[in-house]
């Protein structure tokens, strides 16, 4: 699978690329076009039974274009298969069956507790496609080097670092579900992904 993006940063648009028989799954209301003869599938999820659909690829290969909802960019996260990401829920473009979302990772259960936080866990191998409100920032940390994040604006980050939840204000409000009134610490080393805008 090879992604190329395109209008960036401020509609972007990932073309991904696919050999024979290889798949991407995404949201169906993401793909603009496609080359002629790429399969569809639509995965149950739920008790409504929606989820997201499976596009594959004929013998001959193929492509799809897709696009967020939003005006913001695109970007194609390498995944190593020794490292996992920490991503920020709903930001998830398109994914290749080789990385998986981890449910139950326990550090984010650490993080969260036992509610659903604004975070979600991937690990494997190939290119997750992000989509971000704004520019994609790479912030790079060295060891022992400390920053602070607002959660509306995080993107990413991987394993390799250290990171903390806490409140602003202990006394006001706060959302695990959203970042309201929260921030997060990061210890290096390693990059957090940061977009220049935050969702709306």
């Amino acid at each position: 699978m090879e992604v190329q993006t395109r209008h960036t940063p401020t509609f972007g648009v990932a073309r991904v690329v696919l050999s024979a028989g290889e798949a991407v799954q995404a949201d169906a209301e993401a793909k603009v076009a496609s080359s002629f003869g790429l399969g569809e599938s639509k995965q149950a999820r739920g008790a409504r039974g929606r989820g997201p659909t499976v596009f594959t690829a004929p013998a001959e290969g193929g492509w799809v274009d897709l696009a967020p909802r939003h005006p913001g960019d695109v970007y194609a996260l390498s995944f190593d298969g020794r490292t996992g990401w920490s991503v920020a829920r709903n930001v998830v473009l398109a994914r290749p069956p080789t990385i998986r979302s981890d449910e139950t990772w326990p550090p984010l259960q650490s993080l969260f507790g036992a509610d659903s936080g604004f975070l979600e866990h991937f690990s494997g191998h190939g290119q997750l496609v992000l989509a971000s409100a704004g520019p994609v920032d790479a912030l790079t940390l060295e060891r022992g080097e400390v920053i602070t994040v607002s959660p509306g604006f995080l993107v990413a980050y991987p394993d390799s670092l250290q990171c903390r939840l806490r409140a602003i204000d202990p006394a006001g409000p706060q959302s695990v579900r959203t970042g309201e009134g929260l921030e997060l610490d990061f210890a290096g080393p390693g990059t957090v992904l940061v977009q220049a805008r935050r969702h709306a």
